[in-house]
């Protein structure tokens, strides 16, 4: 499908915090129960639509396993958007997003809008992490933040549409230069509105804390 823009995505977070569910539910509307350890790095992608014009977001879900972070390092170069991703369920994988963060501003651009998410918002029942912890964690490192789950699909694709939007934001406010592929847009053809039928319209305002559009 031809697109106005192309955004280059990297999901990142320890292993086992949802990162390959959440991008299967995002792209592939499907949850998996059981999902294998992801080895080295994922690929997926969507079209959606901002401002009327058709966005493809392209997507590598990277493993959080010690042995690949060589690997996956390389996959910030060229990023606009990072899926900063934790397991409300377990402390110690929101305890390690901040050398997650430190990575991903040391080895990724500038100019790359991140999202923190707190991922498998439907256990509650077992939550090790307070909203009100992810949401001030985001405040204080200039993140966007949201809870999601990829089992129900909550919040799922606001994640990466609030992300891309901002990535858009940051083009229309000439804040990214699109015409340097290394900040993570290419552009496409500019095409009219497509129909409403595709895939998903996006319009601002997400219903997340911390989204500073």
């Amino acid at each position: 499908m031809a697109y106005s823009y192309l955004f280059k995505f990297i999901i990142i977070g320890d292993s086992g915090s949802g990162k390959s569910c959440l991008l299967l539910q995002f792209t592939d509307k499907r949850f998996e129960s059981v999902h294998d350890i992801t080895i080295g790095v994922e690929f997926g992608a969507k079209t959606v639509i901002i401002d009327h014009k058709n966005v493809k977001l392209q997507c590598w879900d990277t493993s959080g396993a010690c042995q690949f972070r060589s690997i996956t390092r390389s996959y910030y170069r060229g990023a606009a958007g990072v899926l900063l991703v934790y397991d409300i369920t377990r402390r110690d994988t929101f305890d390690n997003i901040k050398s997650w963060l430190k990575e991903a501003r040391n080895n990724g651009t500038e100019k790359m809008s991140i999202m923190l998410v707190g991922n498998k918002s439907d256990l509650n029942h077992r939550r090790q992490v307070t909203y009100e912890e992810g949401c001030t964690f985001a405040k204080i490192n200039g993140l966007l933040f949201l809870e999601t789950s990829a089992k129900t699909s909550t919040n799922v694709d606001l994640a990466f549409l609030d992300t891309a939007h901002q990535i858009y934001d940051n083009i229309t406010q000439n804040v990214i230069d699109v015409e340097n592929e290394a900040c993570g847009v290419r552009k496409g053809l500019q095409l009219p509105q497509p129909p409403s039928t595709m895939n998903i319209y996006y319009e601002p305002g997400g219903r997340g804390c911390c989204v500073s559009m």
